[in-house]
């Protein structure tokens, strides 16, 4: 984990399965299985406010990559999958307009 915040790797990612992650407390999560080019991740995102998890599936999403791992209701989450809040603070994913190469380095 990096100790200084801009250390911190940001990659493409694309979701290649979504679904809902009842078993937390909040319902609005997801486990996601993200393709970063080079490996497979999982991530767990709350994502259930703008997204449904099919929805999710193809979706090209930037994740943090190098702060470790945690464990959420019993799921491995590698990935933050990034978003920024709504005008009801909830989560809308990050992204690149267009698809671009998988695992490629924001900067």
């Amino acid at each position: 984990m990096p100790e200084d915040l801009f250390e911190t790797t940001f990659r493409v990612g694309e979701v290649l399965d979504a679904e809902a992650f009842p078993e937390t407390n909040k319902p609005e999560m997801a486990k996601l299985k993200i393709d970063l080019g080079d490996e497979e991740v999982q991530s767990v995102a709350q994502t259930g406010y703008n997204y449904d998890p099919a929805d999710l599936v193809g979706r090209q999403v930037l994740c943090a990559t190098n702060l470790g791992s945690v464990r959420i209701a019993g799921y491995k989450s590698e990935v933050l999958t990034v978003g920024v809040p709504d005008e009801e603070g909830h989560p809308v994913l990050v992204g690149p307009d267009e698809d671009v190469p998988l695992g490629g380095e924001l900067y």
